[in-house]
């Protein structure tokens, strides 16, 4: 039976948290959501595109990892600035051959994930199209003056990242390996790669304490992602290669050689990762904790006055980091 955009309007609202809140008076239903921001707060904005074959793959991406992925990407622009999510916007276009099954479990992980992180569902559009193309946008808040900027590293900050690097991007690869992949939910490789967290509480965290100053979340990979935060800036920075909390490979069954994926070309290139990468004056890294609610911060390096960018080996040796992340137009 062939679907009809009401009913699919129907099945999405009903497929995703939309409770009115005190932030939130008016969700589905109308024209448009009500939206109010607190006093003292600032409103955050942000959107982020979700589309098949060049961010996930109908054939091997479980459908509702592409529900939950969708909306972690976009949540975690927010809590890179230290804010909370508080409501989306969902514009979905898709086939009749996916209005079935496939959708059923795409809402079912974008719910999971609406939950997760607090951040109900309230409008959005349809469409039919061939291909699947999902845009989501976040509403979020955070306390006024309160915002981490990629604008604020000085010389001299300590240069911390969440989280391991290149995980993602290794569940990517066997993702796109050979065969068929058997989705182990205790493979961290795999979860991050198809259920990615947004670190929403250690931004929080970095920015209540005024501990952070420059912050944004790692989605192209370290070595894209730096140069920008670098170039907001103003700066420079040194990193360490035996700093990096790289992605540790193992054997797999099916897999020729687990060396074949460079934990350092992981760690510097790889995105989807999610994770924090933020700079801490020196006084205050002192204290920073070496974890976060069991999530390694690790120092990595440290900024400099200098607007280069520099990798230094085990052995001494120096390069120049060239970004070699996702870009979409590459």
């Amino acid at each position: 039976m062939k679907a009809r955009e009401p009913d699919l309007i129907a099945r999405i609202g009903h497929g995703a948290s939309s409770n009115p809140t005190l932030s939130l008076p008016l969700g589905i239903g109308d024209d448009a959501a009500l939206f109010a921001a607190k006093p003292g707060f600032q409103t955050i904005l942000t959107c982020d595109w979700f589309l098949e074959g060049s961010h996930f793959l109908r054939d091997r991406h479980p459908a509702d990892a592409a529900g939950w992925k969708c909306l972690a990407r976009a949540v975690s622009d927010v809590a890179a600035m230290g804010g909370e999510p508080r409501c989306f916007l969902l514009s979905l276009a898709l086939p009749p051959s996916r209005t079935g099954r496939w959708l059923n479990e795409f809402l079912l992980g974008l719910r999971r994930a609406a939950r997760r992180f607090k951040c109900p569902l309230v409008g959005g559009d349809t469409t039919q199209r061939q291909e699947i193309l999902i845009n989501v946008t976040v509403v979020g808040e955070v306390r006024a003056g309160r915002a981490v900027l990629r604008s604020g590293a000085r010389p001299g900050d300590i240069i911390f990242v969440s989280g391991r690097l290149g995980e993602a991007e290794a569940g990517l690869r066997l993702v796109r390996g050979k065969g068929s992949v058997r989705i182990n939910k205790k493979d961290p490789t795999l979860r991050k790669h198809f259920y990615p967290e947004p670190r929403i509480a250690l931004g929080r965290y970095l920015s209540n304490g005024r501990i952070a100053t420059a912050m944004m979340d790692l989605s192209d990979g370290l070595s894209s992602d730096l140069p920008r935060l670098c170039a907001a800036s103003g700066v420079g920075a040194r990193i360490a290669a035996a700093k990096l909390p790289a992605v540790e490979m193992t054997a797999r069954r099916g897999a020729k050689k687990a060396e074949a994926l460079d934990p350092l070309d992981l760690a510097l290139n790889g995105g989807d990762d999610y994770e924090l990468l933020f700079t801490v004056p020196p006084s205050k890294a002192r204290r920073l904790p070496r974890g976060f609610q069991g999530i390694p911060l690790t120092a990595i390096g440290e900024i400099t006055r200098q607007t280069k960018l520099t990798l230094v080996h085990n052995d001494g040796r120096e390069e120049i980091i060239r970004s070699r992340g996702w870009d979409p137009f590459q």
